[in-house]
């Protein structure tokens, strides 16, 4: 099973991940990061390098997060594969302890 991004990445946008990932499976927009399900080989070498605990495997979602699989998959086709590592946005760190932050997703 793929791993997936969930809402905790919404304006954080960390790119730690996208350094680590041997396929390029990032893919960005505005203001988060999903992973494309078709790129990624379930290598886990993203999962620990997320500062807020975004990325997980499809098998360990809880059912509120099983949301995040089918929003990765459809926003990877939409949005550019990123491959290299950024600078987060300047508020991010105001941003890593919010929870259910779905609302803040722009497309």
């Amino acid at each position: 099973m793929p791993f997936i991004v969930t809402d905790s990445c919404i304006k954080c946008k960390y790119t730690d991940c996208v350094e680590v990932c041997p396929v390029d499976c990032f893919h960005e927009g505005p203001n988060m990061l999903v992973i494309d399900p078709d790129e990624c080989i379930d290598c886990t070498l993203c999962e620990p390098e997320c500062p807020v605990d975004a990325i997980l495997s499809e098998d360990d979602a809880t059912e509120e997060q099983l949301q995040f699989v089918e929003l990765n998959a459809e926003l990877a086709k939409a949005w550019p594969v990123i491959n290299e590592m950024k600078d987060a946005p300047a508020d991010a760190d105001e941003w890593k302890d919010v929870k259910d932050k779905l609302k803040y997703l722009e497309r």
